[in-house]
């Protein structure tokens, strides 16, 4: 069991430690960015929505568009229909204007990727800006995006992603771990050290789109529009990688509303994870899984030798002093302190999740997702 402590346990724990204590300190460096003093806008946007089977949540997303305090003249919203099989397109329909438009679909094209090129190619902004159609936007979200990328000339700027309208303790234990993914794609960025972003609120120069291909060489991935898309972007354009740290710039999106909507979620995250060329993105992912498998290994091994027991306690007493403190500095930062009650069931929720999904991702590559079943 000493070797089994010194040579396992220490490393994974004091490793994880450290993971977080590097995206703290990323996280804490990376400046909030503020819109400059009497900020006039010249920057062209084409804001982008791929949209399948979201009559429930496209009028308010487009309503929130609406209500974008950007010039009219420079920007639109182009929103592609991919084959919905609800009323999407129509509710799209009835509330377009000379700054929101429908795009269909082709008939031999189907999927997000597909969708977001189509539009690409209509795009007439400089700086192309996407967004999920369940996802509501800041009326100052486009002036942030523009003044970030006139002042910076960044070729993929990522932004914070948020969950909102929690009804009980697991959707806010998603909340918690999804603004800890804000810290983690922050801080990989500033540091240099991975590309993680998310397809609900992020931008990308269309020149630069055009020069990396696109999505091409990861068609057959339904989803990756973001992170594989930004390592792409990355590879060619190394230094001009950004991340908008700004309560203002935000996007929101409810949670998934049950645990087989959530577990389809994450899996479709993870399913993509073999496809990163980064091996740093691939080390933390596999630290952390191995940390949490490496915890519950042990407490199956307390029946065997009850001197387990101090590990699980020392291992699970370190974790979740770190995962407090991180996670607090993001409660704190947008301006959400009330989830942390939520924390102690939260911690275990991840422990539990992190060694399912880390299975299953890489085991179980069909999923459904818009009403299709897809890998």
């Amino acid at each position: 069991m000493l070797v089994y402590f010194i040579f396992v346990s220490i490393p994974l724990i004091f490793g994880y430690l450290a993971i977080l204590s590097l995206f703290v300190y990323h996280w804490e460096k990376t400046n909030e960015w503020h819109l400059p003093s009497a900020y006039k806008p010249t920057i062209q946007i084409s804001v982008l929505i791929a949209a399948r089977n979201e009559s429930k949540n496209i009028a308010a997303c487009i309503d929130s568009l609406k209500a974008l305090n950007y010039p009219s003249e420079y920007y639109e919203v182009l929103i592609v229909d991919d084959h919905s099989e609800d009323n999407t397109a129509a509710i799209v329909e009835s509330k377009s204007n000379k700054t929101i438009r429908l795009l269909r679909l082709p008939q031999h094209q189907k999927g997000k990727k597909k969708a977001l090129a189509y539009a690409v190619e209509a795009a007439k902004g400089t700086l192309i800006v996407c967004t999920d159609a369940d996802c509501l936007v800041p009326s100052d979200w486009l002036m942030y995006f523009a003044s970030f990328y006139q002042f910076n000339q960044f070729k993929f700027i990522a932004a914070p992603v948020t969950f909102y309208s929690e009804k009980n303790k697991f959707q806010q234990f998603q909340s918690l771990d999804f603004m800890g993914m804000m810290a983690v794609a922050a801080a990989g960025i500033r540091g240099g050290f991975m590309q993680m972003s998310n397809g609900a609120n992020l931008a990308f120069e269309k020149k630069a789109f055009e020069t990396v291909k696109g999505y091409e060489g990861h068609e057959h991935l339904a989803s990756g529009d973001d992170m594989l898309l930004m390592e792409k972007i990355a590879k060619r354009y190394p230094k001009q990688l950004g991340f908008l740290k700004q309560l203002q710039a935000q996007t929101k999106t409810k949670p998934p509303q049950g645990v087989s909507a959530f577990v389809d979620q994450r899996i479709r995250w993870a399913s993509k994870s073999s496809s990163y060329s980064s091996w740093q993105v691939k080390f933390i992912l596999l630290m952390v899984w191995l940390l949490c498998l490496s915890i519950l290994m042990d407490a199956v091994l307390v029946f065997w030798n009850s001197s387990f027991l101090y590990l699980v306690i020392f291992k699970l007493v370190l974790k979740a002093l770190a995962d407090f403190y991180f996670l607090n500095t993001m409660a704190v930062f947008f301006k959400r302190k009330s989830l942390m009650k939520a924390f102690v069931p939260s911690f275990f929720f991840h422990c539990t999740y992190i060694i399912l999904i880390g299975f299953l991702g890489n085991l179980r590559k069909e999923y459904r997702w818009k009403g299709r079943k897809t890998r």
